[in-house]
């Protein structure tokens, strides 16, 4: 959190952009809504406000912008669509904002409409009024976290849509923007960006469009997604974060080359400062941004990363050359006799061998004659020159050994007061599985974890019609998995719990691996897949809702068994699809469900 937050440190970002969770698959899991349901509203659940908070605690001024990705089903009114009544999303969504206000003391300066799906401009407006009838004129709002068309047409040609949106955001923009979106005189944003495996050629993609976004697209504001990769890394878009820390069961973390791109901009400039207006272009190849506070202090960001070790993983980099060359800069007015102080890194060298001495301090001082001063580049080099002399590289001693899951992991969910609504290390796919407490029971299973979606959110991905949640290595091939089962719903309702699980994040709708599911009318399946179709064995178990039962699940080699409740229930089924995997727990459908005493173990 330090590298990512302390001014001066790290990172030291200027934004945090979070998710409105909408109990919805949002491209690694889900996040849990603030409204499961229309009279439900609690605003401690997932990590999101504690994340939020220990951003303002190292750092107070930090801008925070929420934005959903999905929206929990009662807001459709049974349509996969959230603009159908655009007054409830409203009233939602500024729900979100005066809950992180009145539970959180969080202020949230940014809103945005629907992550990179259709906007509403009539949504909008009313989004906007609802704001200001609140009381929340200062929240601005950006549109519409897609490309630069069609909102920037249609805010050219709809004058009250003009007025209420405050910043236009696209994703991705490759560094370039639309004429319209030029002429509606708007702040422009790349509000969501970068997206590339954490090496140093993700290191230099960052570096990249950090410059050129404004260079080429007068873009004021990246936005990276995301911020640090802590899931699961064989999930999709496994270490696309600035930093690596997906092991809490061990504590290792790792601080990548992008923590330090960012850091020569953002410890040298904050919000509020200006970008002057330059070419922006070296002649042979990289690109130049100029900023100053308008108080005399100036930095210069200087960039010259190669094709080969500056492509993001979106849009397709056309080919370009650039040359070690000489530049000479020319300065006018207050900043003709100023000193500046050098920071440089070499990305591709000082990075892939974690050479990061350079940034330890100002390691040289430019004195500018006569307004004039210049520079030999190199290749894939990052330079700030600034008036500033407070950038540091922060360290701290050595995290631990990165480790394995554990081989052998129990969870009882036996937690009172648990500091959040999630267990440890499961991670949510389709549905939201929440600590509970189960006041009706008679004491085996007072604590348990739920699954508490019972409706099919509007989604963003193709969330699977099954929920479920995956936890261990996904490395693992034989284990043996128990669980307590309680399945809440009379009629159709059921539970699995699965090993060598293949999918997960927006590919979980086609999970392949082996399912374990006993159901309310006493049947059983084994199935190969998570949708059901592959159906391995079925037949009669005598298990029944709102009873407790025990499931056990042995994978070993190419065969696979299941007890019920200690005794064997089906063997000998042969393992073809999937040769390792996750763990995972579920549903048969949106449906409440409950589980406890859950223990792996892996060999």
């Amino acid at each position: 959190l330090d590298y990512l937050f302390m001014p001066n440190f790290g990172a030291s970002l200027h934004i945090l952009k979070v998710e409105i969770g909408g109990d919805g698959q949002s491209t690694d899991g889900t996040e849990p809504s603030h409204m499961h349901y229309e009279n439900d509203e609690n605003y401690f659940r997932g990590y999101e406000w504690w994340l939020m908070k220990e951003a303002k605690k190292r750092n107070p001024n930090i801008k925070l912008i929420g934005l959903p990705w999905a929206f929990p089903g009662w807001i459709g009114r049974g349509q996969n669509w959230p603009y159908n009544h655009p007054d409830v999303t409203a009233y939602y969504i500024v729900s979100w904002i005066l809950g992180a206000k009145q539970y959180h003391n969080l202020d949230i300066d940014y809103i945005g409409i629907w992550n990179e799906r259709s906007f509403s401009s009539k949504y909008i407006k009313l989004l906007r009024y609802t704001l200001d009838k609140q009381g929340l004129q200062r929240v601005r709002i950006i549109a519409s976290d897609n490309m630069w068309e069609p909102i920037s047409f249609f805010m050219m040609f709809d004058c009250e849509l003009h007025q209420v949106v405050d910043i236009i955001g696209a994703h991705y923009p490759g560094t370039r923007t639309v004429p319209n979106a030029l002429a509606t005189q708007k702040k422009l944003w790349a509000s969501e960006d970068y997206s590339t495996f954490n090496d140093e050629v993700g290191a230099g993609c960052w570096a990249r469009i950090l410059n050129q976004n404004y260079v080429n697209g007068n873009m004021t504001s990246t936005i990276a997604w995301n911020l640090v990769a802590s899931y699961y890394e064989d999930l999709p878009f496994g270490r696309d974060g600035l930093m690596t820390a997906q092991e809490p069961w061990s504590g290792y973390y790792a601080v990548e080359g992008p923590i330090w791109i960012t850091a020569h901009t953002t410890q040298f400039t904050h919000p509020g400062w200006h970008y002057l207006q330059v070419d922006g272009r070296l002649e042979h190849g990289g690109s130049y941004v100029a900023l100053t506070d308008g108080l005399g202090n100036l930095t210069i960001i200087i960039e010259t990363m190669t094709y080969r070790h500056s492509q993001c993983i979106r849009p397709p980099l056309l080919p370009f050359i650039v040359l070690p060359q000489k530049a000479t800069f020319y300065l006018k007015g207050s900043f003709v006799s100023k000193f500046l102080c050098v920071y440089h890194i070499n990305v591709f060298r000082d990075i892939r061998f974690h050479l990061l001495h350079f940034f330890s301090l100002c390691f040289l001082s430019l004195q500018v004659h006569e307004g004039m001063f210049s520079l030999n580049l190199d290749v894939d080099e990052v330079y700030t020159l600034t008036t500033l002399t407070t950038g540091r590289k922060g360290t701290y001693p050595d995290p631990p050994q990165s480790k394995p899951f554990p081989s052998n992991y129990k969870d009882d969910f036996n937690i009172r007061n648990p500091p959040f609504s999630e267990a440890p290390h499961f991670a949510d796919q389709t549905g939201v599985f929440e600590y509970f407490v189960n006041t009706s029971d008679p004491g085996d299973h007072i604590f348990t974890l739920r699954q508490v979606v019972v409706q099919r959110p509007i989604t963003w991905a193709s969330d699977a019609d099954q929920a479920i949640s995956i936890i261990g290595d996904f490395k693992w091939v034989n284990v043996s998995i128990t669980c307590d089962v309680y399945i809440e719903h009379l009629g159709n309702g059921g539970v699995f719990i699965a090993g060598r699980v293949n999918n997960g994040g927006i590919y979980v709708r086609h999970s392949k691996g082996l399912f374990f599911w006993v159901f309310a009318d006493g049947t059983y399946q084994v199935t190969g897949d998570l949708s059901g179709k592959e159906v391995l064995m079925k037949g009669m178990s005598g298990v029944r809702a709102r009873v407790w039962h025990t499931l056990t699940l042995n994978l070993k080699g190419s065969s696979a068994s299941g007890s019920l409740n200690g005794y064997p229930l089906w063997e000998n089924v042969t393992l073809s699809e999937t040769s390792h995997g996750w763990a995972a727990i579920g549903t048969r459908s949106f449906e409440f469900a409950q589980f406890d005493n859950f223990h792996i173990e892996a060999s």
